[in-house]
């Protein structure tokens, strides 16, 4: 609500809670315009791949839940299809002006961030940049690269300034303007998510480090395939498994830590994340299941705390999901301790 005093503009919250603010409409349908269409490039290569491979849409389906059924000529993985779901779910609350869309988009615009720069890296190498040159499919493969960064790049810079806190104009003799802060509720809510990403952090960068020290593991190696397009030496759109590891690592890291202070709505950001961390978890959980690895894996104890930690990750990510979409913004009145 907007109130005039003299020649002051005093913004008061008292909007809906759940509902971007009417000025900001335009930054969420660009939004959401930019994720639908690199959502739209992702499913096009996945369509390829599957008209290309030997297998049939079943198949396909198939291989979506179980990674021994997952066709090989695929040119993208289940990280890309979780979050060419995640973009469309991003676009379809960013139209419906839902607020937690801002920061699931911010999420979103940040991971294709890194993902483009990581792709630049790589392009500093002669070799890698021959290849986009040569293989048939190399100018469609740098077109989306390029699409990639252009929807980080609009995407961080119409939704940064999306706030719903603006300071007002205000005189020298005025106080200072509180914020509206997180009720009581969101805040127990956003740290108790909080506290399972991070333990989940420590899991993963627990293992990453148990990885790193095995006999014959180039440990240079794997950490510059983390930030190196050209380590990989294809042109998969598919991203590796040292770029996810510890992306996921940096990811929960970070959300947990702003989840724990509860100083900000991260809904949005947290279910995208969750969600996408769940789905797999699951293709974990089948993959072990046909594989027969339950039933062997209390044989070492290294196998027991892989089970164990799978089952933890299942039930963090579950209960993150369920505890956000059950989540209803409140907000308390103004005070000062929003300021500090």
């Amino acid at each position: 609500m907007a109130m005039r005093d003299g020649d002051a503009l005093d913004v008061r919250p008292g909007g809906d809670p759940a509902h971007a603010a009417p000025q900001h409409h335009g930054a969420y349908h660009t939004t959401a315009f930019f994720l639908t269409l690199y959502a739209t490039a992702l499913t096009a290569w996945t369509v390829y791949g599957i008209v290309q491979g030997d297998g049939s849409v079943w198949d396909f389906v198939e291989g979506l839940f179980n990674p021994g059924a997952s066709p090989a000529s695929q040119l993208v993985g289940p990280y890309e299809w979780a979050f060419a779901a995640a973009f469309l779910a991003t676009a379809g609350l960013a139209v419906a002006h839902r607020r937690p869309a801002r920061s699931a988009a911010l999420f979103s615009g940040f991971f294709l961030l890194a993902v483009s720069l990581r792709e630049a890296v790589g392009l500093c190498d002669a070799a890698y940049r021959d290849q986009y040159a040569t293989d048939p499919l190399g100018g469609w493969a740098l077109a989306t690269r390029v699409l990639g960064l252009v929807v980080a790049v609009v995407v961080l810079t119409t939704m940064l300034p999306a706030t719903e806190t603006r300071p007002r104009r205000r005189t020298r003799s005025d106080p200072p303007v509180p914020r509206p802060v997180p009720g009581a509720r969101d805040r127990r809510l956003s740290r108790i998510c909080g506290v399972l990403f991070l333990a989940m952090g420590v899991t993963r960068l627990g293992w990453t480090v148990h990885d790193l020290t095995l006999a014959g593991m180039d440990t240079f190696r794997y950490l510059r395939g983390a930030v190196d397009g050209s380590v990989l030496g294809t042109l998969n759109l598919a991203a590796s498994t040292e770029f996810t590891t510890l992306g996921s690592v940096l990811g929960f890291f970070l959300l947990g830590w702003l989840a724990f202070r509860a100083r900000r709505d991260l809904r949005g950001a947290l279910l995208v994340f969750a969600s996408v961390e769940l789905y797999l978890t699951v293709r974990t959980v089948v993959w072990l299941t046909v594989t027969d690895f339950f039933n062997q894996s209390f044989e070492t104890p290294q196998g027991a705390l892989s089970m164990a930690t799978t089952a933890f990750g299942l039930a963090a990510m579950t209960s993150v999901v369920v505890l956000v979409m059950g989540w209803r913004s409140e907000r308390e009145s103004p005070t000062d301790e929003s300021t500090t």
